[in-house]
């Protein structure tokens, strides 16, 4: 019965994933009827719109991983659906570049990862480094042709608008109810009640509070990670994008040199905890949430394991001086003056019980759901197949209904 729903498909979360699911919706089945639910005032206003605005080229990823293949077609794709639409990007390419001895066999191993993922690669010399960034100092670095930077938050309005989905902002949801053969019903903060014969969980820092609400168990939660970020006041520093060699312990790249698409420099971001999913500074602390984190037994393991790198970042949060130090191993030139505050993001880090990192991209389903559980960085570059693979398990689950 078509009249007893509000829609075909209810997607829960309004940034890029989001909405990238209900545009590969729209256009895989004409004539479903999508609805989107966002908490804040508009679209894009955590991870999509509080990152670096790097289109990835996958150089980072496991061959044949989803990380890996959805960013090398995300990246072409995203490129293209910027030009089509008339949003502001740049295909920069981008220096990966190694400041000491022990880092040399980890970029030779990029090289050969770049190549198993049909990625140009070029390696580069010190003298040939400094004809790209001439202020960058390193031993050896790696030009990747295919990166480049865009306006995510453009990206994600231009989405909405072409998807045909019904986006309702202020849409806080609070409670969902699955009943046998009836699909799901939400209810939002305001007291409305909207029902689905399917439901897509795209929620991002929520996500796995959102799937418990269906009844459903993520076997994961989400650890908080705020990534904390200064613009450089002397932008001619700096021509691109540089990065450091990433340790491959950890689902972070490093404190990185990104020109933005406005022409400025970003510089960061340094990885510390957040205390609150929404925590952009030190002073935001929600309790509850704070005390979900610690009560997660992956946290602790996480703590014991990697208490050296933890100590590190937390150092260079709370010392310019710290900070500037690091940053200064890519770019001698810089001066703690040169670093201005900008704002932060924090990083949905989805983490199992026995503290492992979840580090591809994790999509679950359940009956009448689909659950997006990790989809932080490169998932802005990997919108478009996300949404397409999101979109193709939700219509099958709808066909099931």
């Amino acid at each position: 019965m078509r009249s007893a729903y509000d829609c075909d498909v209810l997607v829960i979360g309004g940034g890029i994933v989001g909405l990238s699911t209900a545009y590969a919706i729209t256009r895989a089945a004409p004539g479903t009827r999508v609805t989107v639910l966002e908490k804040e005032p508009g679209p894009a206003r955590h991870q999509t719109g509080r990152n670096s605005g790097v289109i990835h080229s996958g150089i980072y990823y496991r061959p044949g991983s989803l990380k890996a293949r959805f960013a090398v077609q995300g990246a072409a794709e995203m490129v293209k659906f910027c030009a089509e639409y008339d949003i502001a990007h740049a295909v920069t390419g981008k220096l990966i570049v190694a400041t000491d001895k022990a880092e040399l066999p980890r970029l030779h191993g990029l090289v050969q990862r770049g190549r198993e993922n049909g990625i140009p690669v070029k390696e580069l010399g010190p003298a040939q480094l400094t004809e790209y960034e001439p202020e960058v100092r390193g031993l050896a670095a790696i030009h990747v042709g295919s990166t480049g930077i865009c306006d995510y938050v453009a990206v994600a309005r231009r989405l909405a608008e072409a998807s045909g989905a019904e986006i309702r902002y202020g849409a806080q949801v609070v409670r969902a109810d699955r009943r046998a053969h009836r699909g799901v019903a939400v209810r939002t903060a305001d007291g409305t009640v909207v029902r689905s014969r399917v439901l897509v969980n795209c929620s991002g820092l929520h996500c796995d509070q959102i799937a418990r609400l269906t009844g459903d168990d993520p076997g994961m939660r989400i650890v908080p990670f705020r990534g904390e970020y200064y613009t450089l006041a002397r932008p001619e520093l700096v021509r691109g994008l540089v990065y450091p060699v990433p340790d491959p312990a950890f689902p972070f790249l490093g404190v990185h040199l990104t020109r933005g698409i406005d022409g400025g420099v970003h510089i960061g971001p340094n990885a510390v905890p957040a205390l609150a999913r929404e925590g952009y500074d030190w002073g935001v602390v929600r309790p509850r949430e704070l005390g979900g984190t610690l009560a997660w037994p992956g946290s602790w393991h996480i703590a014991r394991r990697h208490w050296r790198y933890g100590a590190g970042e937390l150092r260079r949060s709370v010392s310019k001086a710290a900070f500037t130090e690091a940053v200064r191993r890519l770019l001698p030139a810089v001066t703690s003056q040169d670093l201005v505050p900008a704002a932060a993001g924090v990083r949905a880090q989805a983490v199992l019980r026995d503290g492992t990192l979840v580090d591809d991209f994790l999509i679950k389903e359940g009956p009448r759901t689909v659950h997006v559980l990790n989809a932080p960085s490169p998932a802005a570059t990997a919108s478009l197949p996300i949404g397409r693979e999101v979109a193709r398990r939700a219509l099958a689950s709808l066909s099931a209904t």
